[in-house]
């Protein structure tokens, strides 16, 4: 049997994973506190509603990153199935059938991404760039600066609508199915377990009998494939299908999935610290936009997160590695 340093409350409480859990909890005791409005009924449903397309696109992304990779055309493809949805429904197809239409798409995207990365051995990071500007490209050219607005009210409605007299959207539900799915195929899998494995050595797991290449190509068909649900989700919470809808947004998911406890360097991560790393986000953006703080600022908050989350493992790392040499000399 494997013995542990330490006792099973520690490594289950004592990690970044918690430590995100805890400073969210403290963000929303102060902004309950301090922000005018914060602690009003709304602020739970405009929340869920804000922070839902992060939180979907976080999922994929937290299996992509833990494996040492990136993806940052996400946003792009929630525009591009945002500009296919909408183009659909003005043709005249039916939006049941426009809204699979859509996530297929999504998920041809993300196709490519993974080919390129997987099977021609290019570096997530270029290969996701190039595409970010590619998808984004193609969907301002479809729509131009003009926007698809005429959604049946049911759709739209249903995207905002709250289950009965709660403050809780409607959409909490899928969400949470997906969050345990996801938490369940990473945290409970032999396929989760691949994806740790990659992370901390793609060599070491190839030889073990990992097929890297096909994993790397399932998760960027997952993301694609649920940035496109996003973009649907994102047009009907709006009500307007635009080719520029989402830009931006793949900052706020890579800092999410980061400041969860995501290492960027692959090996490790935990669902519960991404949703936490989410919502987090949520919150700060919730509590300065009531007191008036502009969307520039706000994304310096978002940025200057991104950046501490990045640094502060390495830094404490190496502050680890110190305290022992000091402790080895010492003895």
């Amino acid at each position: 049997m494997r013995t542990h340093a330490r006792p099973w409350w520690q490594r289950a409480l004592l990690t970044r994973e918690m430590l995100t859990v805890l400073i969210l909890v403290a963000a929303w005791v102060v902004a309950s506190a301090t922000v005018q409005g914060f602690d009003g009924p709304l602020t739970i449903t405009y929340l869920v509603l804000d922070v839902a397309p992060v939180l979907l696109i976080a999922l994929p992304m937290t299996l992509i990153i833990a494996t040492g990779e990136i993806d940052l055309s996400v946003a792009s493809v929630v525009g591009l199935s945002s500009v296919t949805f909408g183009l659909l429904h003005q043709a005249g197809a039916d939006l049941w059938l426009a809204l699979p239409a859509s996530v297929l798409l999504g998920a041809v995207c993300g196709a490519l991404n993974g080919a390129l990365v997987a099977y021609g051995g290019l570096p997530s990071l270029a290969v996701t760039i190039g595409s970010l500007a590619l998808y984004r490209g193609l969907a301002v050219g479809l729509l131009g600066t003009t926007a698809v607005t005429d959604f049946p009210e049911s759709w739209t409605d249903g995207a905002t609508e709250k289950l009965g007299e709660s403050p809780w959207p409607a959409i909490t539900l899928g969400l949470v199915l997906l969050i345990a799915v996801f938490a369940v195929l990473l945290h409970a899998t032999p396929f989760g377990r691949n994806v740790l494995d990659i992370g901390r050595s793609s060599e070491a797991a190839r030889f073990s009998g990992v097929d890297v290449k096909r994993t790397l190509l399932i998760l960027f068909v997952l993301s694609g494939a649920v940035s496109a649900l996003a973009g649907v989700y994102y047009t009907l919470r709006y009500g307007s299908a635009r080719g520029d809808n989402a830009t931006g947004l793949e900052l706020q998911v890579v800092a999410a999935v980061l400041l969860g406890g995501v290492s960027i360097f692959g090996g490790r991560g935990a669902m519960h610290g991404v949703v936490a790393g989410v919502l987090l986000i949520g919150v700060l953006g919730s509590a300065l936009r009531l007191e008036g703080v502009t969307v520039n600022v706000i994304n310096i908050v978002i940025g200057t997160a991104l950046v501490v989350s990045v640094v502060a493992p390495r830094i404490a790392g190496g502050l680890r590695v110190r305290r022992r040499s000091s402790a080895g000399h010492g003895s």
